[in-house]
């Protein structure tokens, strides 16, 4: 009798569901939906899909990945290390001007690479225009906190568009969970993030739409 009931009360303890943490889940889905993911997920999907037949397609990955991803990545964690910002995300305005600055030079770091493979028109207008747009919120930046993460988002769902058509564009179902996400967290307000989903997507497609057509 006494070896059922120890049974029956390590099934009930297994099987016990886990209460919903939301704010685990809101920071999920900010790191889920951040630029060092969503930017090289997108260049993969447009050079391989778009591009795949080219045979320097890996070299046109490997310049965009470093700067999206590596850059970013090693820059962000070196400033972390040295005190010079608070957390990954970089929360407070005062302190995005220098990655800022340093990404505008990435990029355009990366620009120039880039030119030297002769690519598609469109992979050199990617990068040159993160240098242009990167200027655009260091700019804003100075007086008011745009969102990034809505810009990335909403900028790379313009780069899909621009390649494959209107069929890309069932991605923006993820700007509202991603301001909801941003808001939650206190990193920005609705006025914020909205700001950075609608500039994203209309500066991206009206400039890629003017270089393409060079």
């Amino acid at each position: 009798m006494r070896r059922m009931t120890l049974k029956f009360s390590f099934r009930f303890i297994r099987f016990k569901p886990m209460p919903f943490n939301l704010y685990r889940f809101a920071n999920f889905v900010s790191w889920v939906i951040s630029p060092i993911v969503v930017a090289p997920a997108v260049y993969l999907v447009v050079v391989m899909l778009g591009y795949g037949d080219d045979v320097k397609r890996i070299s046109y990955l490997m310049v965009l990945f470093f700067s999206s991803t590596l850059a970013p990545i090693l820059l962000i964690s070196g400033l972390k290390k040295v005190g010079k910002i608070s957390d990954y995300n970089i929360p407070f305005r005062e302190q995005r001007f220098l990655p800022l600055l340093v990404l505008i030079a990435v990029n355009a770091l990366g620009y120039e690479f880039m030119k030297q493979l002769h690519p598609p028109r469109l992979l050199t207008g990617i990068l040159l225009f993160n240098a242009v747009n990167t200027i655009f919120i260091l700019l804003i930046t100075l007086q008011w906190k745009i969102s990034i993460h809505l810009f990335t988002l909403s900028s790379s769902v313009g780069l899909l568009f621009m390649q494959f058509g209107v069929v890309t564009l069932w991605l923006l179902l993820l700007v509202p969970l991603l301001m909801w996400s941003r808001i939650f967290l206190k990193a920005h307000n609705f006025m914020q993030t909205l700001a950075g989903a609608m500039v994203g997507f209309i500066v991206m497609v009206a400039e890629l739409q003017w270089w393409t057509g060079l």
